[in-house]
C-alpha cells in the first residue's frame, strides 16, 4: 500500500522519523559522557537535543498514524504496525519523563538516565519493527505490497538452514 502522506514523491514519515531517532540516541551519548566526566555541558547538550527529538517524535508521528489506518485490518502489517507506533508512543514518554525531571542544571539524576536508557533501547525494538514494516512489508511504498509476508527473521532462519552447494 503506498503512502497517503507523501512529500516529492516519496512517504513522509520514514523522511522525518531520522530526526527522533538520531537527536534522542546521542541524547544519551551525551548523558553518558557526562556521568562519566562530570562535564555540565554534556548533560546542556543531552537535554537540548533530547527536547528536539521529542518535538521531532511529536511531528513524525500523525504521518506514521495516517500510513498505519490505510493498512488494511486482519494483516501482519496492521499488527506490526500497531506495535510500531505503540512502542514508538512509549519510547516518547521514557523520554518526555527524563527530559521534565532533570535539575535545574540540566544534569540527569539516576531514575532520569534510566528512562533514557530505556527509552533508547526501546526505540531500538521500534525501529526494527519500522524497518519490517517498509523493507519487508513494503508498507508506504508500493500498492501491490505484500501485507502478510513472514517475518525477515523467518527468512534467516530458512536460509540459514538450506544447503549450500559450492
Amino acid at each position: 500500500m503506498r503512502s497517503r502522506a507523501r512529500l516529492l514523491g516519496h512517504p513522509i514519515h520514514p523522511m522525518l522519523v531520522v530526526f527522533p531517532l538520531g537527536l534522542l540516541a546521542t541524547a544519551v551519548i551525551f548523558d553518558l559522557i557526562y556521568l562519566f566526566s562530570g562535564r555540565q555541558i554534556m548533560a546542556a547538550v543531552s537535554f537540548w537535543m533530547m527536547g528536539a527529538g521529542i518535538v521531532g517524535a511529536l511531528v513524525a508521528a500523525p504521518f506514521g498514524l495516517i500510513d498505519w489506518l490505510g493498512i488494511p485490518p486482519g494483516t501482519r502489517a496492521k499488527r506490526i504496525g500497531a506495535l510500531h507506533g505503540g512502542g514508538n508512543v512509549a519510547v516518547a514518554l521514557l523520554f518526555i519523563v527524563s527530559f521534565f525531571s532533570r535539575d535545574v542544571a540540566y544534569a540527569p539524576g539516576l531514575g532520569s538516565m534510566a528512562c533514557s536508557l530505556a527509552g533508547a533501547i526501546l526505540a531500538l525494538f521500534t525501529a526494527w519493527l519500522g524497518g519490517e514494516l517498509v523493507d519487508r512489508l513494503g508498507v508506504g511504498v508500493e500498492d501491490d505490497a505484500n501485507l502478510n509476508a513472514p517475518s525477515s527473521l523467518a527468512s534467516r532462519q530458512t536460509a540459514s538452514h538450506t544447503p549450500q552447494h559450492g
